[in-house]
């Protein structure tokens, strides 16, 4: 069974990015299919932040999963910004493939077993994100769009990196 979650929650968080990079072997993703995805993005990340403030063992990953709500709450309304100038469209809320994919199998989770699944998907999840977002940078038709990727991007390193310190601590419990 942990295995069966292991590879949905992979999948799951891998999907977005991955869609991003199919479209960067072909055809450059438009402004629009950019936005969706970063806004979906920002929603789980803020969702699934808030959770690991409720269900996480770690006050580091507690910490971290504050650290990741407000952030990425603050990047909704930027990419809202950005996309109202460039008139495009943002989703509002998460879609159902998201909520099923991405945070229901974390409400499941409670203590160590969600510190440690929570922090190797971020690592993987901003990974991704990292890649989509520079490729967005260079490649946005819309200069709003193009600036706000590039805005964003030295955030999203922190995240990672700081995933990275916590996978690399052991989540160590305070």
């Amino acid at each position: 069974m942990k295995r069966i979650f292991a590879v949905v929650c992979c999948v799951a968080l891998c999907a977005v990015p991955g869609l991003a990079q199919k479209k960067a072997a072909g055809a450059p993703m438009t402004d629009q299919q950019f936005v969706n995805m970063a806004a979906q993005i920002d929603m789980v990340e803020a969702n699934l932040g808030q959770l690991a403030q409720d269900n996480a063992s770690s006050q580091d990953v507690k910490d971290y999963g504050q650290m990741l709500a407000t952030d990425h709450t603050n990047d909704f309304s930027q990419l809202h910004a950005a996309a109202q100038s460039a008139n495009l469209s943002v989703p509002d809320a998460i879609d159902t493939a998201h909520n099923k994919a991405m945070i229901a199998p974390f409400q499941k989770l409670k203590g160590s077993a969600f510190d440690h699944r929570y922090v190797k998907e971020m690592v993987a999840g901003h990974t991704k994100a990292i890649a989509m977002y520079k490729k967005e940078a260079a490649d946005a038709q819309n200069d709003a769009i193009k600036t706000y990727a590039q805005a964003a991007l030295p955030v999203l390193q922190k995240h990672l990196d700081q995933a990275k310190e916590l996978e690399k601590s052991g989540m160590k419990k305070k």
